[in-house]
């Protein structure tokens, strides 16, 4: 039998896991291209949007931004959290709707102050993550199932009280009654002041909710559990985590944050609003999955989400501030979703 030549006997076959082919140099150009990526567009508007109209790079409009996104973003990192535990809230819009009208119904017709209506506005998010979590983890009803029926059932519930119509001060009741009470002050204060009159108190509650959640997820072992839960719930269950605890904990956080929102969007609106968070479930769950092309994650995480609703807010904004119809704020939404995940997983194929 002939010897194999010198050259054959010593190489190693491409396709065995030591003869891996070396990426092209091309590909490790694209590395920094798709982290940086979401940041370099963001700078782009920034400037384009400054240049064509002076008034958007203003101290006002930039916290109006800012303000504008923060319950967005609060809600993006509910869907966040519930996600990284491979799950998905359909139902945070309607959580965040449902208390709207019930912090309303709180202080109009039942004449209640401010903490006794955002306890109450808070504590239906939590039973409601709970419903959800019974649903999911002990029932095992599938997650976007359970909160699809869930997202109805509240969308119907808060309608009930009222007949269907929003809530302010003389609203005649269905038995024939009037509410006669008024919001709060001090519950307004929570959607209309500023700290120390410069930054707007929601600007604020979504900067202290980021910073918590991004530690809660990124530098504790129960973030570690989440991701472990959501990549492979069997071996994290057989490795001693308490996947099911982790999974409850996920969507109370998730409920609680909408329900948050919710009571924002009431403090700044000041009535109870029927149409109120109609937009808000695809607007958080597109900053989530923008948050997938922030800093080439690929996965999860609260940094992206709160980037990605300000990455949407500021080109909305610009937009609104060019005069640009507002019929096309969805198309350039999925526009940009499309063009972030494109991004983020297109470009990190490998030959």
């Amino acid at each position: 039998m002939n010897a194999l030549p010198p050259s054959s006997a010593n190489s190693t076959p491409m396709n065995t896991p030591t003869g891996v082919r070396p990426p092209f140099a091309w590909q490790a150009l694209l590395a920094p291209v798709r982290r940086y990526a979401i940041f370099a567009l963001l700078l782009a508007m920034l400037l384009g949007f400054g240049f064509a109209e002076s008034a958007f790079w203003s101290w006002g409009n930039a916290m109006s931004v800012l303000q504008a996104v923060s319950v967005v973003a609060i809600l993006g990192v509910g869907v966040t959290v519930t996600m990284a535990v491979a799950g998905f809230d359909l139902s945070i819009g309607a959580i965040a709707a449902s208390s709207v009208m019930t912090a309303s119904y709180s202080m109009v017709v039942w004449q209640q102050g401010a903490l006794v209506s955002l306890l109450a506005v808070l504590s239906l998010g939590m039973v409601v993550g709970l419903v959800n979590a019974l649903l999911i983890v002990r029932l095992k009803v599938p997650d976007l199932l359970a909160t699809l029926a869930t997202m109805f059932l509240l969308g119907g519930l808060q309608l009930i009280p009222t007949a269907g119509r929003s809530i302010s001060t003389g609203l005649i009741l269905p038995d024939g009654g009037t509410a006669n009470g008024a919001f709060s002050p001090e519950f307004l204060a929570l959607g209309r002041s500023a700290l120390f009159g410069v930054v707007p108190l929601p600007v604020v509650i979504l900067a202290v909710v980021a910073l918590v959640l991004y530690l809660l997820t990124e530098h504790t072992r129960i973030g570690r559990l989440l991701f472990a839960t959501g990549g492979n719930e069997l071996a994290a269950r057989l490795a001693g985590a308490p996947t099911a605890r982790l999974k409850v904990l996920a969507y109370v956080i998730s409920a609680g944050l909408a329900a948050l929102g919710g009571a924002l969007v009431a403090a700044r609106v000041g009535r109870g609003d029927v149409s109120s968070g109609s937009s808000l479930l695809m607007d958080a769950v597109a900053a989530s999955l923008i948050g997938y092309a922030v800093l080439d994650a690929r996965r999860p995480n609260v940094l992206g989400t709160v980037v990605g609703a300000i990455f949407v807010g500021v080109l909305l904004n610009g937009l609104t501030m060019l005069n640009a119809p507002y019929y096309t704020q969805d198309f350039v939404k999925g526009a940009v979703l499309v063009g972030a995940l494109a991004m983020t997983y297109g470009l990190s194929r490998r030959d």
